[in-house]
């Protein structure tokens, strides 16, 4: 995993953060054209774009929250001291130090969707601009496809910068 970006995914019940191969944040803006609410629509939605990314979130909030739980977030906290910012685990920002993290770049950058604002914030986007509309490449959950898939964001959600 050389080529990567950080992810980080805010709804109404709180903050995700992950990094993922470097055409995940395309494949999460293309899933915001279902105009999702929550992290787990997003999610959902992403599977038609990218065929792995649902299920490595899922599997880190569970490692996260087995292993930081009833207040104590020594584990997250030591992960990210001590791992390089490309290989931290999925987290839940839950402090400053998480917050912190969910908004450090990592090799490609770092992209935040705010889905109750309906935004997507470009904080650090090396690798392609997102857009309002275009295609993405499906993700096998290997490499990237030949396959194009068209996407077209609400008039509601906005992309910055």
């Amino acid at each position: 995993m050389e080529d990567v970006i950080r992810c980080t995914v805010l709804d109404a019940s709180g903050t995700v953060s992950f990094v993922a191969h470097w055409a995940a944040a395309a494949a999460l803006t293309a899933a915001c054209s279902h105009d999702p609410a929550t992290l787990d629509e997003l999610l959902n939605a992403s599977v038609q774009y990218d065929r792995g990314l649902r299920e490595m979130v899922a599997r880190g909030l569970a490692a996260f929250d087995e292993h930081n739980g009833a207040g104590d977030l020594s584990d997250i906290h030591q992960q990210l001291k001590t791992l390089p910012p490309k290989r931290t685990p999925v987290f839940r920002v839950l402090d400053t130090i998480t917050r912190e993290a969910s908004l450090r770049p990592v090799r490609a950058g770092v992209v935040l969707f705010n889905l109750p604002a309906k935004r997507i914030v470009q904080i650090e986007n090396t690798y392609d601009r997102l857009s309002h509309s275009g295609e993405v490449n499906y993700h096998n959950g290997q490499f990237l496809s030949v396959r194009s898939l068209p996407y077209q964001l609400p008039a509601s959600w906005s992309i910055v910068p």
